[in-house]
């Protein structure tokens, strides 16, 4: 019995070698019939070719009428089968062909040569913002159909408006380290697993992000970290500190940035405010997560100013969303990802001026004449409608590249 199992089952798969040489053999003969049909076609003369389609037609037009209703519809129910298997075939090829193709990115391969990612231009414009969107983006995309309105993000002013141009070796030169040179000013730490590879188009992470915040002054003969430079008190001191995290960075640049973040941002001004009132490190400075200063219409409102500011000398009077500062202690503390000042702190080359990112205090309007509801904006929301692209205005979001890269990312995970 053992003998004879071996030798059905060496017959079976001699057998489907053999129907699989066969349809491999009938698929290239089809191929050689078509080719040579092509062949024969193109070289057609043009009367023989109107005598050929003229046939051609009438021989369908006699079979078709000489056909039943109940056969051709047997006929039309077995075409629409016929195309749709087709289809299916073909749309599963593509989508495994082309699943997650960017994580999958090869520069040495010419995408826009195919007509299967080609997806047009940009040529619907959303009636409520003036998004710019393709073909088969979604109408409530950009805006939710016309509920959500934030306020526009200023234009970088100079130095950073030129050094974001490309236009400069400088500016290429920053464009190419600009997550180097965040990382040099950013007033939070950024935690989580990078993913790295030889080449990585792509911002990647593995697990979760999270930020930190620490003291806004070290204790004696320790390292400045992160906010803590922004109080050295001389500027050579703090470029030299600054320069010394990416030495490979210019320090022309870092100056620039430097002294413009110093002019320019409110959160850097709100802490120098701050720690002139605290007398001593027992005292703390509290950012509230939601709160709008009197008289603020809370969808104008961009930074925080000092009024928002309490100096806590005894017990914990904040909720546990607001960001909590120690004069100087040696702990770490978690910035709430739905803080206001999330954004500003960790990439401050983008938010140069302190702006407000997401937060509960955001409401959707009335699409008709633009009044609030009682509707809250979602981070998807939010952050959908500052990432588009609209019609007579810049987005100098997209314009900081690998940092930008980081930072969708980043506002992903909130969503």
């Amino acid at each position: 019995m053992f003998l004879e199992f071996k030798i059905v089952t060496s017959s079976g798969k001699n057998s489907k070698k053999q129907i699989a040489k066969a349809r491999n053999e009938d698929s290239r003969q089809r191929e050689r019939n078509r080719l040579s049909i092509i062949q024969r076609r193109h070289t057609e003369p043009a009367e023989r070719r109107s005598a050929r389609l003229e046939d051609a037609r009438l021989r369908t037009q006699e079979s078709r009428s000489a056909a039943t209703d109940l056969v051709r519809y047997q006929q039309n129910g077995c075409e629409r089968v016929r195309i749709a298997g087709t289809r299916t075939q073909r749309t599963a090829d593509l989508n495994l062909q082309y699943h997650r193709l960017a994580f999958r990115y090869n520069p040495a391969i010419d995408y826009s040569s195919s007509r299967n990612v080609v997806i047009g231009q940009m040529s619907h414009v959303c009636t409520y913002c003036q998004a710019l969107k393709f073909n088969n983006e979604t109408k409530g995309m950009c805006c939710a159909g016309g509920k959500i309105k934030l306020p526009h993000l200023e234009a970088p002013p100079e130095p950073l408006k030129t050094l974001l141009s490309g236009s400069t070796a400088e500016s290429k030169h920053f464009l190419s380290n600009i997550r180097k040179y965040n990382s040099c000013f950013q007033m939070t730490s950024f935690g989580a697993e990078i993913v790295t590879a030889q080449f990585m188009p792509t911002f990647k992470i593995k697990g979760q992000i999270y930020h930190k915040a620490g003291s806004l002054l070290p204790f004696k003969d320790r390292d400045l970290k992160f906010l803590q430079m922004y109080f050295i008190g001389d500027d050579k001191d703090e470029i030299d500190a600054r320069y010394g995290i990416h030495t490979s960075l210019r320090r022309s640049i870092i100056s620039q940035l430097q002294e413009l973040l110093h002019e320019r941002s409110n959160l850097v001004q709100l802490f120098k405010i701050a720690i002139d009132m605290m007398p001593s490190d027992t005292h703390k400075i509290v950012i509230h997560a939601d709160k709008t200063p009197v008289g603020e219409h809370v969808r104008r409102y961009n930074a925080p100013t000092i009024n928002e500011v309490a100096i806590v000398m005894v017990g914990d009077q904040f909720q546990p969303r607001d960001i909590v500062l120690h004069r100087r202690n040696d702990q770490l503390i978690n910035v709430g990802e739905i803080h206001r000042c999330y954004d500003a702190l960790q990439y401050p080359i983008i938010f140069w001026d302190g702006a407000d990112g997401y937060h509960f205090n955001v409401k959707m309007v009335n699409p008709v004449n633009g009044a609030e509801i009682n509707k809250k904006c979602s981070a998807m929301n939010f952050y959908a409608y500052r990432l588009m692209i609209r019609r007579n205005e810049d987005n100098y979001i997209m314009k900081y590249r690998q940092l930008f890269h980081q930072y969708i990312v980043d506002m992903y995970v909130k969503i």
